[in-house]
């Protein structure tokens, strides 16, 4: 007969499953077992908990324990079932009573000596629980602030084992409750006046923030290119508080967050080096994959710095999470989706030895042609904004009355766009218009015939794909918020077909 029950929660991605953990006492020799799809380290926890449970001055029972989890077709693994597994045993052992547990999550990996230490991805984890409809939390207390981002649940912070059964038993309660959170002010993003010239790059950085479209930045070296991708985050909004908790679950789930201030309010910005892998760029690892690069910059930006210089496997990679906003990775143990809607950002010199003047070129043309090609044509035709930059001339540093703008100043513009922009995509949930879907822009908002002749010029003789028409209109409706103006014009079209120039390149 099952004599107790706890509850945990095991993580797929960023989705929680509710586990719940039985435990029997009894009915053979003294051993310990673990049933329901356990991995190494979570069998280990037998070890591992029977020694804090007796270095806490407690007594082990000596016979039979065997612990099950359910569902036990779901594989599970990781140390965070630790504190769950000891308070089933003692429950089951009449050394505390079961009735807290009933609607209790317990997550934590316990140490030999009975402290509790932390583990990753407590918020996702009591997401799920709250989903399940469980009312009460124990986490680690260096886990407390990550805990209490969750709304509706009763949050309590354990250091040890003894404080958790004392808690059980009504004796004393030394758990912690969560603080409020102050949010940490961190250093000031690199202001966009920094950048001297380039007024066309600055425009399509601008175009970007405004409607969160990707970006690719192709010139010679020491012209801005790692300058401006870098001032791309000040220009955005701060992340709304449902794209905040996505933004923080994920960087729960790969152990990132600060402990002191767990919450990003701020969108990431995430800049892989060139020589990084598949599974670094998009997730990988055994048994479930974790998260990586492209999902750790959800809801912000990734930049990929002197593109050409990776390997083209890592850059067809991105191809899916650019067109869906998600990645799917199949494992051995299942397959787990992670959120990656990001802004790309490419940078690239226009070949391999990238003289400041492209005059002054050495490289044979099919060394050119090489080295461009690593960008293929269906990555590019995902990319809405291609520019090529110019050299910055000794002129252009001295102009007194042009002055580059600011940050600020800037923002205020994007900001007031992106507001037209939700205020029209109200309606359908989108939040800019890079998300907004091609059929509707051409079915429920679709444009008049003599705004789109350009376009449907393109198609005809085979400039543009049909996605990259898409693409166009997106860009054409990001212009349209920047000027004020209720719809795109023919020249907002032609200005945003302009962009897709692969000449640029």
């Amino acid at each position: 007969m099952v004599l107790a029950r706890a509850w945990s929660v095991a993580l797929f991605g960023v989705d929680g499953v509710t586990v719940e953990i039985e435990a029997d006492i009894g009915g053979g020799k003294p051993r310990t077992q673990i049933v329901g799809l356990p991995d190494a380290s979570l069998n280990e926890a037998k070890d591992r908990v029977r020694a804090a449970v007796r270095n806490s001055g407690l007594q082990w029972p000596d016979q039979a324990v065997t612990l099950g989890l359910s569902p036990a077709a779901l594989p599970k693994g990781g140390s965070g079932y630790d504190l769950a597994l000891a308070t089933s045993v003692l429950v089951a052992d009449k050394k505390a009573p079961p009735d807290a547990l009933a609607d209790t999550v317990l997550l934590g990996e316990l140490a030999l000596d009975g402290r509790l230490r932390t583990v990753k991805g407590v918020l996702p984890c009591l997401l799920a629980a709250r989903r399940f409809g469980l009312r009460r939390a124990i986490v680690p207390v260096c886990s407390l602030a990550e805990a209490s981002l969750v709304g509706g649940m009763e949050i309590y912070g354990a250091s040890c084992l003894n404080d958790v059964l004392s808690w059980l038993r009504g004796t004393e309660d030394n758990l912690s409750r969560p603080e409020p959170i102050v949010p940490v002010v961190g250093d000031p993003p690199p202001d966009l006046g920094d950048v001297l010239g380039q007024p066309e790059a600055r425009w399509a950085l601008e175009v970007a923030a405004a409607g969160g479209h990707h970006l690719l930045l192709a010139g010679p070296p020491g012209t801005g290119k790692t300058m401006l991708a870098k001032r791309l985050p000040g220009l955005l909004p701060p992340l709304p508080p449902e794209h905040a908790l996505e933004v923080t679950a994920i960087h729960s789930v790969a152990g990132d967050l600060a402990t002191e201030s767990p919450l990003i309010t701020v969108p990431p910005f995430v800049a892989p080096h060139h020589t990084t892998s598949v599974p670094a760029l998009v997730g990988g690892g055994v048994g479930l994959a974790k998260p990586g690069a492209i999902s750790k910059a959800h809801r912000g930006v990734l930049f990929l710095d002197e593109a050409c210089e990776f390997a083209p496997n890592r850059l067809e990679a991105l191809r899916t999470a650019l067109e869906e906003g998600e990645i799917r990775l199949a494992r051995r143990d299942g397959v787990v989706r992670y959120p990656a809607r990001f802004q790309l950002v490419l940078a690239t010199n226009p070949c391999p030895c990238a003289p400041p003047r492209e005059s002054d070129c050495s490289c044979p043309p099919n060394t050119r042609r090489r080295y461009l090609a690593r960008l293929s044509g269906p990555l590019l035709d995902r990319v809405d904004l291609q520019v090529r930059m110019r050299p910055i001339t000794a002129m252009s540093t001295h102009l007194a009355d042009a002055l580059p703008e600011p940050t600020a100043t800037v923002r205020a513009r994007v900001e007031e766009a992106r507001r037209r922009a939700v205020h029209r995509w109200s309606t359908h949930g989108w939040q800019t218009n890079a998300e907004a879907p091609g059929p509707s822009l051409r079915r429920n908002f679709a444009l008049p015939r003599e705004a789109t002749t350009l376009l449907d010029r393109g198609l005809t003789i085979g400039a543009v794909t049909a996605r990259g028409a898409d693409r166009c209109l997106r860009v054409a409706w990001t212009l349209a918020d920047l000027a004020a103006v209720p719809k795109p014009t023919a020249d907002h079209v032609a200005a945003a077909l302009e962009f897709r120039d692969r000449r640029a390149t």
